[in-house]
C-alpha cells in the first residue's frame, strides 16, 4: 500500500496499488484535512483566521440546533449541518460524520430486513390496537365531549 498526504502533510490517505489487469480502487470517502482554498492555506495567519471563522459559524449552527431540540424544528438536522460545516476544516468532525453516516446506513439496511420489518409491523399493529381499545373505553365511560363550550 502507498500513502499520500495532503498539502500540509497532516492527513494520510491510503491508496490502492495497481497490478496487472486490476483497476485502481476508488473510495467514496474524501481525503481528511482542510478544504480551504489554496490561497488561504498558503498563509498561516489567514488559514488560522479561516479555521476560527469556520469554528464560530459551525458553533452557531450547532447551538441553534441544540435550541431546536426541545422546540419545534429540525434540531438534529441542524446539528448535523453544523458538524458538516466543521468537517470542511477539522479532521475530528470529518471522522464523526463518517462514523455517523456509516451507522445510519447500517440502521437503514437493518430496518429493511424482512424479519425486522415484520416485527416492526406487528408491534405497530399491536400498539394501534391498544390505543383504539383505550380510546373506546374512554368514549364509553365519558362520551364524546368537546373540550370547549360553544353555545349558539
Amino acid at each position: 500500500m502507498h500513502a499520500e498526504s495532503d498539502e500540509r502533510g497532516d492527513a494520510v490517505v491510503p491508496t490502492a496499488e495497481r497490478t496487472a489487469g486490476e483497476s485502481k480502487v476508488e473510495t467514496s470517502e474524501r481525503a481528511l484535512g482542510s478544504r480551504a482554498p489554496g490561497f488561504i492555506k498558503s498563509s498561516k495567519t489567514l488559514h488560522m483566521s479561516w479555521q476560527v471563522g469556520v469554528f464560530v459559524v459551525g458553533l452557531a449552527v450547532v447551538g441553534v440546533g441544540v435550541v431546536m431540540l426541545p422546540l419545534p424544528g429540525p434540531g438534529w438536522l441542524v446539528i448535523f449541518g453544523g458538524m458538516a460545516i466543521w468537517a470542511t476544516e477539522f479532521v475530528w468532525a470529518q471522522l464523526v460524520l463518517r462514523w455517523t453516516r456509516r451507522k445510519v446506513t447500517e440502521a437503514a439496511q437493518k430496518a429493511l430486513e424482512p424479519k425486522v420489518r415484520r416485527r416492526n409491523i406487528i408491534l405497530t399493529s399491536v400498539g394501534l390496537a391498544i390505543m383504539a381499545v383505550l380510546a373506546g373505553i374512554y368514549l364509553w365511560k365519558f362520551g364524546f365531549v368537546m373540550p370547549w363550550k360553544i353555545e349558539q
